[in-house]
């Protein structure tokens, strides 16, 4: 009784084409599709972020000792 059967899962994929049209469902597909893509490429633009913001304090931190250096021989 609690078992989903080949022909279950096919009746249930008929009514879904009949209620919504294959248009619909294939713009609904692509959309979430398109909105995965957006997501992968957000986690990936975060872990760069992460990197970059590595990359800029070590680059402050070399600025600033720069900025010491110069102020030093200025004095």
């Amino acid at each position: 009784m609690g078992e989903i059967s080949v022909t279950k899962l096919l009746v249930i994929v008929v009514l879904v084409v009949l209620l919504f049209g294959t248009k619909k469902l294939a713009s609904l597909g692509s959309d979430f599709g398109a909105a995965l893509k957006g997501f992968k490429k957000a986690m990936n633009d975060d872990n760069h972020a992460e990197n970059d913001a590595d990359f800029l304090s070590e680059k402050t931190t070399q600025g600033n000792a720069e900025d010491t250096d110069a102020k030093q021989k200025r004095a």
